[in-house]
């Protein structure tokens, strides 16, 4: 006998479906409940779109990773400006790397693949990329945060770029962090909750 008031969940367990325009590109998402911001693009990413846009200079041939990818909107907006390139796109949830791999084939981007990793842990170390970004959680501790710059310094070619977007409570954080691995740090956007940062690889 079902449970008074679980009548619906079946309807609840159905994908999510929406459509958003990123980088000036058209993309079909599939998302589910679990998932970060599974009904429409969060906040975080769309401002650091806007500004990856206007100042990091996003090659159509780059190899690009998306650290912490969820179902994928970040990592494949990029896959779409980088059509000649290759973009990694890692999550440590297993779901969320099905959804982005799920995604990516939904758009027919080729050119994307995700895969589990816990940061770059599972991330072949013999690729070294142009572009590194993540939309880095508010609880992923300063520990995580400290592995993911080291990890990404070694793995981004000389002249490659991080960029990242935190809640504002980071942004000090990330600044003498990426001044301390980088030796340099630059403020892309500051909103109203997050700021885009950026760090070059000298």
């Amino acid at each position: 006998m079902q449970t008074k008031g679980c009548e619906s969940v079946a309807k609840i367990k159905q994908d999510l479906n929406f459509n958003e325009n990123l980088l000036g590109e058209d993309l079909k998402f599939k998302t589910t409940w679990g998932l970060f911001s599974p009904r429409a693009i969060d906040e975080g990413t769309q401002l650091m779109l806007s500004h990856i846009d206007k100042s990091c200079n996003i090659g159509d041939s780059e190899t690009i990773l998306d650290i912490g990818c969820g179902y994928g909107p970040l990592g494949l907006a990029l896959g779409k400006r980088a059509f000649n390139g290759r973009v990694h796109l890692v999550d440590r949830d297993y779901i969320a790397v099905e959804y982005a791999q799920r995604n990516a084939e939904i758009n027919s981007l080729n050119n994307c693949r995700a895969y589990l990793s816990n940061g770059l842990s599972e991330v072949p170390k013999d690729i070294m990329f142009d572009t590194v970004v993540s939309n880095i959680p508010a609880k992923v501790g300063r520990e995580m945060l400290t592995i993911l710059l080291c990890d990404t310094y070694a793995q981004l070619k000389p002249g490659g770029q991080m960029v990242v977007v935190t809640i504002n409570g980071l942004r000090d954080f990330i600044k003498n962090n990426f001044k301390h691995v980088f030796g340099n740090y630059k403020k892309l956007k500051q909103g109203k909750s997050y700021t885009v940062a950026r760090a070059i690889k000298e």
